[in-house]
Formats: structure tokens, C-alpha cells, sequence
């Protein structure tokens, strides 16, 4: 009796295998070029509605920012869920121009009163340039996502809490960033006041919220037992 072996077709389930192996390749590939693609258009429409707030203000409406994207009305829906999820983006992204502006002040050496014109001179100055953003900034102030943008981690707030600490060599972890959001609230009010009455400079203003600033944060710093000598240059904070 002959026996026959039969061999197995290796060579074709090799093939097969590869096969596999390179649409799944080739599927990734594409996957991650459609959400290359798709992040880039919605920062393009981002930027397009930063823009248009920036020129006309809160109410611009989504056609204009579709024409100044260059694409359908429908479109700008492709890339953000809803306009609240746009008007979040414009927000983080005004926010973080804002912070910028204001970021290197946190590094200064200087009185109390020094150092706090700086920072409320680089706001007010940035507000100047942007009167339209800054006033959709303060309208959402008590949005999760403006909290966030300022509240978070290397944001704004967070890094004035943590130069204070620097600036009184303080170590207490629990200082009261509440009091830090109310000063921002005063000084949003005072600075969207000035850009509608443009009843004094610049200037004036800047060294008149300044001093009310400083007051407050002196305040609040001495009910903690840090008492700031107003003569005295501080230390800027080196954070993270």
C-alpha cells in the first residue's frame, strides 16, 4: 500500500497572513492621515472663528466664520459638535494668547506693587488690542471651559497662586486661589468698563486697578499670616 503525504500550503498561508497583515497596516495608516487631516481643519476653522470674534465680536455667526474658513456653512459641523464646542475652542485659544502676554511678568523681580501693575498692565494692554475677545473671555468666566483654561495646571491663575507663594517664600500649598479668581472678576470688570467708557488712559487705568489689585492681594496674603513689606523687591517664582 502507497502512502501519500500531503503537504500543507505554507507558502499560501504565508501569503494570506501578510495580506492581513499589510491592510491592517495600510488601514492604520489611513486612519491616522484622516485624523491628521480632520485635526488640521478643525484648528483651520478654529482659527477662522478666532478671527472673525476677534474683528466683530460675540455674535459673529457661523456663516461668517464658514467664508472666512473658505468652506460650506454646513462644514464648520464636521469638525466641532455644536457652536458651544466651537466658542470653547476660540475661548482656549484666546485664553492662551492671554496667558502668554501675561506669563513673562511671573518671572520679574520687583516691589508688590511692581509686580502686580505688570501683570494687570500686560492684561489691559492685551484687552486694548483685543476689546472683542477679551469681553467673550470675561462673558464665559464662569464656564467650565474658561475655568479650566485658567484654573488648570501652567495656567494663568494657577501660576499667579504659585508665584505668590514664591514671591513670600511662602510653602503653604492651600493658598487661596478663590481669592486670586475674584481679583481676576474685579479686574475683568474694570477693564471691559474702560473699553466702553474710555473715560482715562490707559495708563491712568492701569495704575489706578493696580493699586486696588494690591490692596486686595495684601489683604488676603496678611489673614494668612504673610505680611508683604510694600518696599521690599521679591523674588520671582522659578516653577515648573
Amino acid at each position: 500500500m502507497v502512502r501519500v503525504r500531503l503537504r500543507r500550503p505554507r507558502r499560501r498561508l504565508r501569503s494570506v497572513v501578510e495580506i492581513g497583515r499589510w491592510v491592517d497596516s495600510t488601514v492604520r495608516r489611513r486612519t491616522a492621515r484622516d485624523d491628521e487631516v480632520r485635526d488640521r481643519r478643525r484648528r483651520h476653522v478654529a482659527s477662522a472663528a478666532l478671527q472673525v470674534v476677534d474683528e466683530t465680536g460675540a455674535d459673529a455667526g457661523t456663516a461668517q466664520i464658514a467664508e472666512r474658513a473658505g468652506i460650506p456653512r454646513p462644514h464648520v459641523y464636521r469638525y466641532f459638535a455644536s457652536r458651544e464646542d466651537l466658542d470653547n475652542e476660540v475661548v482656549r485659544l484666546a485664553a492662551q494668547d492671554l496667558i502668554q502676554r501675561v506669563r513673562p511678568h511671573l518671572a520679574r523681580r520687583g516691589t508688590p506693587a511692581q509686580v502686580v501693575e505688570g501683570l494687570v498692565r500686560a492684561c489691559a494692554t492685551w484687552a486694548d488690542a483685543h476689546p472683542h475677545l477679551y469681553r467673550f473671555l470675561a462673558a464665559r468666566g464662569q464656564s467650565r471651559t474658561l475655568h479650566r483654561a485658567r484654573m488648570g495646571r501652567s495656567r494663568l491663575l494657577d501660576e499667579i497662586a504659585l508665584a505668590a507663594r514664591g514671591y513670600t517664600n511662602s510653602g503653604d500649598e492651600s493658598f487661596p486661589e478663590g481669592i486670586l479668581v475674584g481679583v481676576m472678576g474685579m479686574v475683568d470688570a474694570t477693564v471691559i468698563w474702560w473699553l466702553d467708557q474710555r473715560d482715562e488712559t490707559l495708563d491712568v487705568m492701569v495704575r489706578r486697578l493696580s493699586r486696588h489689585v494690591t490692596l486686595v492681594l495684601q489683604d488676603a496674603l496678611a489673614s494668612h499670616g504673610i505680611q508683604l513689606d510694600p518696599t521690599v523687591e521679591l523674588e520671582p517664582f522659578i516653577g515648573e
